[in-house]
């Protein structure tokens, strides 16, 4: 142990250690301490103001910390009646209490109240989670608000100077009406701090009451197709390009299995080579033939031929038909003794899509049209 007024000692406060491992958010670590639930070098701690390393034994409900996982975050669509809270003294549904199964312990980035909902994000790293929460960090909190009243542009804008809550002044708040239908305005509203019921309590002030409030971005994440319930992980890459400047984010996957989280359900497809998967269904694996010796010598195959054109190839198979009728007609011709009438073989006639000779008129044959003379008196 070490103290934290000596500023020659590395390490970090035992609060943010475990907020990084996942075991809670910062705030919620310190009453953890405070409660006698976390056990350091064998001594039961009873303040957050100590200073750790590496080297320093910490245990937890009196199970070891686990080892420290790269930062993950997750965009979670939460419906309404939901608690944002691991456990709610009045005994209240949470959000952690209706994720998937499989989940790992995760803390939430901001809160929705219970009757909000939409996009809520969703971190195994306590850090990355205070960081995204930070006023400095100005990212945009992005929602659609429907309320009872009316209201016009003009007293919308004046939110623009931001309003007071509990004694201090929030930010710019940027509210758009969209429409109003009958005694109901849906208001699309940007905020970049996100204090307690800041939006509910922005629109109280012009004479409004949200009867319902959708989170429809945090910053660059948005709540996209998302259906209720449902959790989607966002990939290490888009992670790292995102929050990099405010977290270290190691590069490389997550883990060797891709999760798909959807209302209570989870199924984990693993990233198996085709023989493998093969041989565990009882299939037989499909080999590629092997060149013998002599193949190997043999001159090597012509490439493919172009395609040809289908004006061209209409050609070739009309020639080819003319070219089958006159075999079967010599063959007609050979049993038996030349009559009258009959044609050379290899003439040239026209024929019809089934194959059949055209016969020609007389006009056609001649080709020029009869010449009739007029009729009059003989």
């Amino acid at each position: 142990m070490t103290n934290p007024q000596n500023s020659t000692m590395q390490g970090d406060r035992i609060a943010k250690v475990l907020a990084r491992a996942g075991v809670a958010s910062r705030r919620e670590a310190e009453r953890m301490i405070t409660a006698g639930r976390i056990t350091l070098n064998g001594a039961i701690l009873k303040t957050p103001a100590v200073t750790v390393t590496e080297a320093d034994d910490i245990l937890v409900d009196g199970q070891p910390l686990a080892p420290k996982e790269p930062p993950r975050l997750w965009r979670y669509h939460k419906p309404p009646g939901l608690m944002t809270t691991h456990k709610d003294p009045e005994g209240r549904p949470t959000v952690f209490e209706n994720l998937p199964t499989g989940m790992p312990r995760v803390v939430s980035v901001g809160r929705l109240d219970m009757n909000s909902e939409g996009l809520l994000l969703l971190t195994n790293d306590g850090e990355l989670a205070r960081q995204l929460e930070l006023p400095s960090t100005a990212w945009a909190r992005k929602y659609r608000a429907r309320a009872y009243g009316h209201v016009t542009q003009e007293k919308l804008d004046t939110l623009l100077k931001g309003i007071t809550i509990d004694g201090v002044k929030t930010g710019p708040i940027e509210a758009t009406l969209e429409n109003q239908k009958g005694d109901n305005a849906w208001i699309a509203v940007t905020i970049r701090e996100g204090k307690n019921r800041e939006v509910r309590r922005a629109l109280d002030e012009l004479g409004l009451t949200v009867n319902r409030l959708i989170r429809l971005a945090y910053g660059p994440f948005q709540l996209g197709s998302l259906s209720k319930h449902e959790v989607d992980e966002v990939q290490r890459s888009t992670l790292r390009d995102q929050v990099g400047h405010l977290i270290e984010i190691p590069k490389g996957r997550p883990g060797d299995t891709k999760s798909v989280l959807s209302g209570n359900k989870k199924k984990n497809i693993k990233h198996v080579p085709k023989s493998k998967a093969n041989a565990k269904r009882g299939r037989p694996e499909k080999r590629t033939a092997q060149p013998s010796d002599a193949d190997a010598q043999a001159t090597p195959i012509a490439g493919r031929k172009p395609k040809q054109s289908n004006e061209k190839w209409g050609k070739e198979k009309s020639a080819a038909m003319r070219a089958q009728k006159n075999q079967e007609r010599n063959a007609k011709l050979a049993g038996r003794p030349a009559r009258r009438g009959d044609k050379p073989a290899d003439l040239d006639r026209s024929f019809n899509k089934s194959g059949k000779p055209v016969k020609k008129s007389g006009w056609a044959k001649s080709k020029s049209k009869p010449q009739h003379k007029p009729k009059g008196k003989r």
